[in-house]
């Protein structure tokens, strides 16, 4: 795979403008982990199209992410930056006037692309410059996690007032600001000419530690604490509190990320990255044994700094004419451990209690260190 000798090397502006664009093209994903669950009916679904639904947009990512890697090497960021834009705002639009199963997994799978176009956007820009990508990740990450932050504290409150589905009508008029930010990146952008048949995502043993993190983290994690506030509260207190922890998470991912990113590219992502899931692992721990809020910050606070140490740790690893490819890959598998996710805590919950899951999770994650420490 040759590099284009005029390749740019991005400051962080472009970098910041493109996680803006995510920052509100993510806003009705953000919301709908809260608001889904608990107003199935609204919607006009049943609670196993809530698990497909929330599985959908992981899924079509695994199978697509591969071939929009390669298409990021041909493309500029910036006119994939437009579609996944437009994509994002007519699935959330979508999510609000739609109902029942076939027009919302539209909405769903049309998010998924969408959302893969804009991640590649994001990582294209922050590895342009490799001594700089941990910390162009984590400034990234902070910008990108502004609007699920705000969303999630406000927007349970909001559906309550609107309702759970007009809610995400004006969540696509918000989202359609967007576009006109993607429209201010950089024309240029780095283009690789790849080789044929290099899109099918193979994955080394540094993936399947990534799909592990999107099994317990990104996956059971998530739904398990929302299944948790469901059974004991009402469905208003239980959007807004679910809102409220998930929101802390992104606050927190916000504030850590760009302290994790600098540390990374100080110190290097390597060690930090083991650390990290160390901590990943000690909270699931305590998770098992029952305390869920010292157990549920480490677990926050860990995929804080895995999120932003692991491309770093790709670019590190990686030729750099492969490097937007390993990335591609890297998303893939950590989207079929995040799809997996769902659906697995869907199916065993009501037959097995929470903390033996967690259990599983923890040796889970002590596997995942094995891995990642592979080449």
């Amino acid at each position: 795979m040759a590099v284009n000798s005029k390749a740019p090397v991005y400051g962080i502006g472009p970098t910041l403008l493109s996680a803006s664009v995510m920052s509100f093209a993510i806003l009705g994903d953000a919301l709908i982990y809260v608001v889904l669950p608990v107003n199935a009916a609204a919607f006009g679904i049943t609670i196993f199209w809530v698990g497909v639904l929330l599985a959908a947009n992981r899924i079509i990512r695994i199978f697509t992410l591969g071939p929009i890697g390669l298409l990021a090497q041909q493309i500029s960021p910036k006119k994939l930056a437009i579609v996944g834009a437009i994509g994002s705002t007519i699935s959330t639009l979508l999510c609000g006037i739609g109902e029942g199963p076939t027009i919302l997994l539209a909405a769903r799978l049309l998010w998924g692309l969408s959302f893969a176009v804009l991640t590649l956007v994001i990582y294209s820009y922050a590895v342009s410059n490799r001594r700089k990508a941990g910390t162009n990740m984590g400034w990234s990450r902070a910008i990108h996690s502004v609007g699920p932050s705000l969303v999630l504290l406000v927007g349970p409150w909001a559906a309550i007032e609107l309702g759970p589905t007009n809610i995400f009508i004006w969540l696509g008029i918000i989202t359609g600001l967007s576009l006109p930010i993607a429209f201010l990146l950089p024309k240029d952008g780095r283009k690789i000419k790849p080789k044929k048949n290099h899109w099918f995502p193979k994955p080394k043993r540094f993936d399947l530690f990534l799909l592990i993190v999107g099994l317990t983290v990104d996956g059971i994690f998530a739904i398990g604490i929302t299944l948790t506030i469901a059974e004991s509260t009402s469905v208003g207190t239980a959007m807004i509190t679910g809102g409220a922890l998930i929101g802390l998470r992104r606050v927190l991912e916000a504030s850590l990320s760009p302290v994790g990113g600098i540390l990374g590219d100080q110190f290097g992502p390597n060690m930090l990255l083991l650390i990290s899931t160390l901590f990943l692992a000690l909270g699931f721990a305590l998770l098992t044994a029952d305390f869920p809020l010292i157990g549920g910050f480490f677990v926050v606070v860990a995929r804080a700094l895995i999120a932003v140490l692991w491309p770093a740790e790709i670019a590190r690893r990686t030729q750099e004419d492969e490097t937007i490819h390993r990335l591609a890959v890297g998303q893939t598998w950590r989207d079929v451990g995040a799809a997996a996710g769902p659906l697995m805590i869907g199916t065993v919950v009501s037959l097995v209690p929470l903390s033996n899951i967690y259990l599983f999770t923890t040796i889970f994650v002590l596997l995942g260190i094995w891995l990642q420490r592979s080449k």
